[in-house]
């Protein structure tokens, strides 16, 4: 990643589709009446607007590429979040659910640690660690749902 609008544009496109996809899974979800589930990707939804309303921010007056799909560099031929996002059955139940959206959410996270470890550009290593900061918190309360979950207590959705 040579520039700040490439870094920008790539953040946009993959929060853009995050957002998109949790959204049309937390849609399922409610239809097969798993509606915690569906909750909890509403909230992952949110979560993906919240980063794309902050990527478009930090555009500002910047002159964003207008990349085509296949121009964009991800890791795989999709975004990351879009990718793990999509490996989920509506009918999934909520131990899978949890384990798709943590994946979805680790990739998002590799992405953009991936960014900084390779930046040069100061103002792309503030905006990536500022981004790995966010899907760290996102990783973090996957990972607490699961753990109690496991421990047989209530999901926070419940609590």
């Amino acid at each position: 990643m040579e520039t700040v609008e490439e870094f920008l544009a790539h953040a946009i496109q993959l929060e853009r589709e995050a957002a998109d996809r949790f959204g049309q899974l937390a849609d399922a979800m409610d239809s097969a009446g798993n509606r915690e589930v569906g909750q909890l990707f509403r909230q992952l939804a949110h979560y993906s607007r919240l980063h794309l309303a902050e990527a478009r921010d930090r555009a500002g007056f910047l002159d964003i590429p207008d990349l085509k799909p296949g121009e964009f560099s991800w890791p795989d031929a999709e975004s990351p979040e879009t990718a793990a996002i999509w490996a989920a059955d509506p009918m999934i139940g909520t131990d899978d659910a949890l384990a798709t959206a943590l994946a979805a959410e680790r990739a998002g996270l590799d992405y953009y640690a991936g960014v900084l470890a390779r930046a040069t550009d100061p103002e792309i290593i503030m905006f990536a660690k500022a981004f790995v900061e966010e899907e760290s918190g996102h990783v973090a309360e996957l990972n607490r749902w699961i753990a109690a979950r496991a421990a047989g207590l209530k999901t926070p959705v419940d609590a």
